[in-house]
């Protein structure tokens, strides 16, 4: 088969979950991973997306059909001739945490490596690279790091937490990306993160985005200095897999087309509030396109042309 030319790749895991909620309520052997929830989310804004991730025997094959009828290529995915990767997504107070099966096959080895990455997405714009091992995403980085007069937008979201410890490795991954998705729950260094970053980053790193669950998040732009809140946004609330993911998708889907820092963040709400809405990543397999713009306007480009019209200020 012979893959097409992406505008923007994930790569990470695919991994069937179990999730148990923090009031108690489970859902068993459900399809996941962040690539599927990020692709998924892209696909609504009309970029074409591919994934690079390995799959094992028991991932659920009507995922990787939803996704292919989705227009999103697969020919990135290696597959297994054995189970892959599982893991319990546990919901605590303040956390949640990712433990994965102990008779599974290791985190690296359901990672995507260089070698997967198919010889027709090397021009994409874009590269988002999902959780995986920190020792993983550093060759990822540093091998699709763009070449002179080659523009391409790199993009990571850790797995490994930063930390004290973790900081001389952080320093070199983040010398190779442009975009730093981080969460609550990864970002364990004390003091003020505005402060903290600029020297864990290089010249490249531009945006860091802290992804804050419920109470939305916050993006830094280290080159103008400034910094834009988002707020979480949903019909219902369900069950938030994945969700900081889909954000990802569709923020990036917007970054590498129409390159508006604002509406990118829109269209990741939107992405989002899918995923809020329903377990793992059902409410994305069952939006769409055109469900993603009516929302996108119903929230956000009436309410622009009101404050217009009104002279209010945003």
């Amino acid at each position: 088969m012979t893959a097409a030319t992406p505008d923007i790749v994930f790569l990470g895991n695919l991994l069937v979950d179990d999730i148990v909620l923090r009031d108690g309520q489970t859902l068993m052997g459900e399809p996941g991973g962040a690539v599927l929830h990020a692709a998924l989310a892209a696909a609504l804004w009309g970029v074409k997306v591919g994934i690079c991730s390995v799959a094992g025997t028991d991932y659920p094959p009507q995922a990787l059909d939803t996704l292919a009828a989705r227009g999103i290529d697969l020919t990135g995915v290696r597959h297994l001739d054995r189970t892959g990767g599982r893991a319990w997504l546990l919901y605590e107070p303040a956390v949640r945490r990712t433990v994965h099966h102990l008779d599974c096959p290791t985190h690296g080895d359901i990672s995507p490596t260089l070698a997967d990455i198919p010889t027709a997405y090397a021009a994409a714009r874009g590269f988002h690279l999902a959780p995986m091992p920190l020792s993983r995403q550093l060759d990822l980085a540093h091998g699709l790091a763009p070449a002179a007069g080659v523009n391409r937008i790199v993009s990571l979201d850790p797995f490994e937490l930063v930390r004290d410890g973790t900081l001389a490795a952080w320093r070199d991954v983040l010398t190779h990306v442009d975009l730093f998705f981080v969460s609550e729950d990864e970002w364990r260094l004390a003091g003020d993160a505005d402060g903290i970053v600029p020297s864990l980053a290089g010249p490249r790193l531009r945006h860091v985005a802290f992804k804050r669950g419920a109470n939305g998040g916050r993006l830094l732009d280290l080159h103008e200095n400034r910094s834009r809140a988002w707020q979480s946004r949903s019909r219902t609330v369900v069950d938030a897999t994945g969700a900081g993911d889909a954000f990802a998708g569709g923020f990036l889907a917007g970054l590498v087309t129409h390159g508006d820092v604002g509406r990118s963040i829109e269209q990741g709400i939107v992405a989002a509030s899918f995923v809020i809405e329903d377990w793992g990543a059902r409410g994305l397999v069952g939006a769409t396109p055109e469900r993603a713009v009516e929302r996108h306007d119903e929230w956000f480009t009436e309410k622009k042309t009101v404050e217009k019209s009104t002279g209010a200020t945003p």
